[in-house]
């Protein structure tokens, strides 16, 4: 990786002070078709169904 200048380092500090502290992700999320399926599968499996 790239080394940061000594302004960049700044702004990169800067930025992680404003940042909003949120909960890490506990799935994969979006609207695509794979993760669609993927969502799909995990849904039917807790349920206790296999895949139709």
């Amino acid at each position: 990786m790239a080394t940061l200048s000594a302004r960049n380092v700044e702004t990169k500090k800067k930025k992680a002070r404003r940042r909003i502290a949120r909960p890490t992700q506990t799935r994969v999320q979006g609207n695509t078709s794979g993760v669609r399926t993927k969502m799909r599968k995990q849904a039917l499996l807790k349920a206790g169904r296999a895949e139709a």
